[in-house]
């Protein structure tokens, strides 16, 4: 079996590199969307059940998924960060 190793980052094009490489982006956009809505459902619920939702609601929903978007790359950029001996 051929492994090889995550990509690493020093340069911030390099960094992009790696927060698109498709294991690492798969993981961010499943934990994103997992988190991003648990949060919408704790804030937005009772509005949506209601019928109240508006379409702002929705969209503070996509954007809510950001958060956890940006730190679960945060922490893929944090692990693969290459240190300069």
């Amino acid at each position: 079996m051929n492994q090889t190793s995550p990509p690493a980052w020093t340069t911030w094009n390099e960094a992009l590199a790696v927060v698109i490489h498709p294991p690492f982006l798969i993981r961010s956009i499943r934990t994103s969307l997992l988190v991003g809505t648990t949060l919408f459902l704790i804030n937005h619920l009772d509005e949506v059940i209601s019928g109240q939702a508006a379409f702002s609601t929705y969209l503070k929903g996509g954007v809510t998924c950001l958060v956890p978007f940006c730190v679960a790359n945060w922490g893929i950029l944090t692990a693969t960060r290459r240190t300069h001996n």
